[in-house]
């Protein structure tokens, strides 16, 4: 069994769609195809309930009345047959009328509404894919994906539901569903975040003991920098967990950062690779080792940085335990952590409880904040052992860098810089640490 992941990008059109088809086609086997919504669609349901909150009933239909064009023209174009096209879009139509009905409750649930954009683009893909004579089963993924702690998800849990949700069904080569819904501990339906479709993909591989998980996008795989800011950038053919996992949390998009986490321990690959190049080779993540050292640089936005200055108690003892028990308690994890004797900086993602923190760290010093940074990773196995390492530090006599994480990992060295200079630094790390490497190579 495979499991073959379809983003946005991917099912955005019926053109894209007929791609995916043929993707499907060429390969042998059971498979899982699980899709992301129409390319945008999920802006639209966001805004759609920003709308409603906001008491602007006339947006509101607005964005349902070109939700529901934009859908019956992809069954327009995609599906030939009268009958097959009346059945595709009745049964459309009733979805479209629960979102409807989901939106007239007092409160409405954001998620509800939020993933109806996956359930539209599965039912039509799924009578596309009937109408090309592959054959195919819809499943409702709200069946099996029971997520109750979405960092630790139930990989047992699913593994029985989803092996259930199959037996039900008449067996298949092929099974449609739904990535990025979830339902969450109190029964309800919530959501894997955004990107969370890559998630569901490993969560269902690691649940049916995939050979293997695809992940198809819009881009040949990895890159060893961010290709909207660098030019000459290069697709990497094989990554390990440990380096894709570095890369996706610390920036990289092409990845949901915790993709990797589901089918690490069981050892299933994940290949990365673009729709619209399908031939191109990607990138296969796996626990084998094919190159060692510097590998790739990503760039995190968002980036809140903290300082808590103490002459009196940073070396007494406990007082770091108790600097992170004010993070703890407020759920918000720390990406990067540098002391002095006088002083600690640590870095956070996750603002929304900032001033609650600050108040509580009051008490054990002088905290100075600096927001609007970006932490860039440069990635690699054994990345502290390669001997070109030391470029990366020239970057110091061209841009002043806030913080620098060295030694916490072997595969990652991290550098904070205010984000109007990240693109700078993107380009100057890039040079040092690829392109004049590959000069001295040849």
């Amino acid at each position: 069994m495979k499991v073959l992941k379809f983003g946005g990008t991917s099912v955005g059109s019926a053109e894209s769609i007929r791609n995916v088809k043929n993707i499907i086609q060429g390969q042998k086997g059971r498979k899982i195809i699980v899709v992301s919504a129409m390319s945008g669609v999920t802006n639209m349901l966001v805004e759609l309930c920003e709308t409603m909150k906001n008491g602007k009933p006339e947006e509101a239909e607005a964005i349902l009345l070109e939700l529901k064009l934009k859908h019956l023209q992809l069954i327009e174009e995609l599906i030939v047959s009268h009958e097959a096209k009346r059945m595709a879009e009745n049964q459309f139509l009733e979805l479209y009328e629960q979102l409807e009905e989901a939106l007239q409750q007092s409160p409405f649930s954001d998620a509800v509404i939020v993933t109806f954009g996956e359930t539209f683009l599965s039912l039509i893909f799924s009578h596309y894919l009937e109408e090309e004579s592959v054959f195919n089963t819809l499943l409702d993924a709200k069946n099996f994906m029971h997520i109750s702690n979405v960092e630790n998800p139930e990989i047992a849990t699913v593994q029985k539901l989803i092996r259930q949700s199959l037996q039900r069904e008449v067996t298949n080569e092929i099974y449609v569903t739904q990535g990025f819904v979830r339902i969450d501990r109190n029964r309800n339906i919530s959501t894997l975040n955004r990107g969370g479709s890559d998630y569901t993909a490993t969560i269902i591989g690691a649940a049916v003991n995939a050979t293997e998980v695809q992940i198809w996008t819009d881009i040949d795989g990895f890159h060893n920098n961010d290709p909207r800011y660098v030019p000459e950038t290069s697709a990497l053919t094989n990554l390990t967990f440990e380096e894709a996992a570095e890369l996706a949390y610390f920036g990289a998009k092409i990845l949901h950062p915790q993709t990797v986490s589901p089918v690490k321990e069981k050892g299933i690959p994940i290949y990365l690779k673009n729709t619209f190049t399908p031939d191109a080779p990607g990138t296969c993540i796996s626990d084998e080792y094919h190159t060692v050292g510097l590998k790739a640089i990503s760039a995190k936005d968002g980036i809140t940085a903290i300082k808590i200055k103490s002459n009196r108690m940073l070396m007494a003892h406990g007082f770091l335990r108790k600097i992170f028990d004010v993070f703890d308690k407020h759920e918000t994890s720390i990406d990067m952590i540098t002391t002095s004797e006088i002083a600690i900086s640590l870095t956070i993602d996750n603002p929304i409880n900032l001033d609650k923190i600050l108040s509580e760290l009051d008490e054990y010093g002088e905290i100075t904040v600096d927001s609007n940074h970006s932490i860039i990773c440069v990635v690699g196995e054994g990345v502290i052992n390669d001997h070109e390492t030391f470029r990366l530090f020239e970057i110091l006599n061209d841009l002043p860098v806030r913080m620098i994480s060295y030694g916490g990992s072997s595969n990652n060295i991290s550098l904070l810089v205010d984000t109007q200079n990240k693109v700078r630094a993107l380009q100057l790390l890039h040079q040092k640490l690829f392109e004049e490497k590959t000069l001295k190579v040849t």
